[in-house]
């Protein structure tokens, strides 16, 4: 019977062994991880496209992170000098340039 008995607690502790082994290959706490940080949509969809690319980021080490942020910067950017580019009605003279 002691033998049965020992039987039954190796496996346990095989089971107590592997149990840990999986635990630990799901949680490392150096592995990238997502901040959990909402991102609220702004209604300019080039925007919002960019903001959700900073998601990409979550799954990336560290050393990755430079070029997510680089490539949303640049966007952002583009988004910008877009806005003071638009084409528009010609601006009124200013009244200094009718000096006599």
């Amino acid at each position: 019977m002691n033998d049965e008995v020992d039987e039954v607690e190796d496996k346990a502790e095989d089971k107590d062994e592997t149990a840990g082994a999986t635990v630990a290959a799901v949680y490392d706490p150096a592995a990238p991880a997502p901040l959990g940080v909402e991102r609220a949509p702004t209604g300019h969809a080039g925007v919002d496209a960019l903001l959700e690319r900073l998601g990409d980021a979550d799954h990336l080490p560290a050393d990755g992170h430079i070029e997510v942020y680089e490539d949303v910067h640049r966007g952002l950017r583009e988004a910008l000098t877009a806005l003071d580019a638009r084409p528009g009605p010609p601006a009124p003279l200013s009244s200094y340039d009718n000096r006599s």
